[in-house]
């Protein structure tokens, strides 16, 4: 089923905010919390730094009507650097690449890609994107259809 969820990047502070959550909400976890050690490592990229190991590549939590909050860190060491403005994405998981695709066409357009529709390791469907108005967007689907 089609979901919509919210998406936090962190300086290095995800656990610590998803416990502080989680604690407020009262739910749990809806997977345990994924690592960055956890990811294969990228051939065109160098190793990760021992210092972002146990850095939060994924989490969820549950929270109210069915909304889940996801977050992750975002190491420098990665290129990232988290801004106001960039640390929010609405996240969208439509049921079908071909919606998927139509959506992420359609909010593209006049935006910036960030990262081009493509199959990922975890097995599903993603991509991501800031808008012609400056909101951030990311698309993940499980279907292979």
């Amino acid at each position: 089923m089609a979901r919509v969820s919210t998406y936090l990047n962190f300086p290095r502070s995800t656990e610590a905010a998803f416990l502080f959550y989680k604690s407020v909400f009262g739910t749990e976890f809806d997977a345990p919390i994924a690592r960055f050690k956890d990811m294969p490592p990228a051939p065109d990229q160098p190793p990760l730094a021992e210092a972002d190991q146990d850095l939060v590549m994924h989490v969820g939590l549950p929270i109210l009507g069915g909304h889940v909050l996801m977050g992750t860190d975002a190491p420098e060491s990665m290129g990232f650097a988290v801004t106001p403005g960039n640390n929010v994405y609405i996240n969208l998981e439509p049921d079908t690449r071909a919606e998927t695709e139509r959506l992420f066409d359609a909010l593209a357009a006049g935006g910036k890609i960030e990262m081009p529709l493509q199959e990922m390791f975890w097995g599903d469907y993603f991509g991501s994107l800031v808008d012609r108005f400056g909101v951030h967007w990311m698309f993940d689907c499980a279907s292979k259809t």
